[in-house]
């Protein structure tokens, strides 16, 4: 394929940033298998997250970059990657296809995050010079996002939002949690999504008490809290968005944990600024529910980031020290799982701006208990 000019100034920039730091490590050419990496640093979209081979990989010098793929996805490389040489995969799989490649054979680094052993194996057969992993997670690259990444997050978001409150409307008494969840996931093709950006959770009753129960086919009873966790995909960016649904009237103890969640949500997100510790939001959070008495029924980290992965850098918990940076994207919720009765888990996402941070959701569908 002939190398032309990027079609898309962003990808060039991120390109620029991830050479950079292939100097800094003295890393002359490194092979990116993560399929939201790929995608990050090429524009790239197809993905099939069963093998690499599957859609291919890129591989990156100080001075070249190559999209190595197979036949299905030559329009698409065409037409996304520009700038990209392209490198047909055929039967030999990707390390023959390396091979052919005069910098690979002298050996690259690889991301060990997204390489099997199988899939090693097959590269040290065919590259004859050292193959090590990466030093740097080029994945913390896509920690700051752009004004354009932005845009792609609230318009997820806003698709996720309008479902949310579809389902809201419609959720009674007799529906089971499947059916609750394949609501949304509909719903979200429907406003303009690609899909779900993960497993919808729809969670009622003593199931409320896991924080990533799947939905089956339990039937939501009257007076249970439902706690809905779900997102969109929207040209490949996320939404992550949690809400406690209480069917017919809520009981004391209920309105007693959702408060104390809201509440530490509220506290947690006012303490997001620049130079803010992650581990202090965290704690935020979590030292209010300690105070409230339910320390050990939140169990998890209070956060992470949000982007073309659902999954990602900065995390909000006690064990990162990290500093925020304005264009990380957070999500915050704080929770608390009763075993047997039920739980209340309530996400927001959060953006670091220079002077402090700005709600990416809108304000709905909480209760004032």
């Amino acid at each position: 394929m002939p190398v032309g000019p990027f079609a898309d100034r962003a990808v060039a920039a991120r390109l620029g940033r991830l050479r950079r730091l292939m100097r800094k490590s003295s890393c002359p050419a490194v092979l990116i298998a993560g399929p939201e990496n790929r995608r990050y640093f090429s524009g790239f979209s197809p993905t099939d997250p069963t093998l690499v081979e599957s859609v291919g990989a890129l591989f990156v010098t100080l001075d070249r970059q190559f999209l190595l793929s197979d036949s299905r996805y030559v329009l698409a490389a065409e037409r996304e990657a520009v700038g990209f040489e392209f490198v047909l995969v055929k039967g030999g799989g990707l390390g023959a296809a390396l091979a052919e490649l005069p910098k690979a054979k002298e050996g690259f680094f690889f991301e060990p995050n997204y390489l099997t052993v199988a899939g090693l194996n097959g590269l040290t057969a065919a590259i004859k010079g050292p193959l090590k992993p990466l030093p740097f997670d080029p994945s913390s690259l896509r920690a700051v996002k752009s004004a354009a990444e932005l845009a792609l997050i609230k318009k997820a978001l806003r698709i996720t939002e309008k479902a949310i409150g579809q389902l809201w409307e419609s959720l009674e008494p007799g529906w089971t949690e499947a059916r609750a969840a394949f609501f949304l996931d509909r719903t979200f093709r429907e406003l303009g999504a690609e899909g779900s950006a993960f497993e919808t959770i729809v969670a009622s009753g003593p199931q409320a008490a896991l924080p990533h129960a799947s939905p089956g086919e339990k039937t939501i009873q009257n007076g249970e809290a439902v706690v809905i966790d779900c997102g969109a995909r929207y040209q490949g960016y996320a939404a992550d968005i949690t809400r406690t649904m209480i069917v017919g009237s809520p009981k004391g103890w209920q309105k007693k944990i959702y408060r104390a969640v809201r509440e530490a949500q509220l506290k947690a997100i006012e303490a997001i600024r620049p130079g803010a510790r992650s581990c202090d939001v965290d704690q935020a959070a979590r030292g209010h529910i300690q105070k409230a008495g339910y320390g050990r029924h939140f169990n998890h980290g209070l956060g992470h980031g949000v982007g073309l992965a659902v999954h990602e850098a900065p995390s909000l918990s006690a064990r990162n020290k990290e500093p925020l940076t304005p264009g990380n994207v957070v999500t915050v919720e704080p929770g608390i799982y009763l075993p047997g009765r039920g739980g209340v888990r309530l996400e927001q996402l959060v953006v670091v701006t220079k002077n402090g941070h700005g709600l990416l959701n809108g304000d709905g569908h909480f209760y004032d208990f």
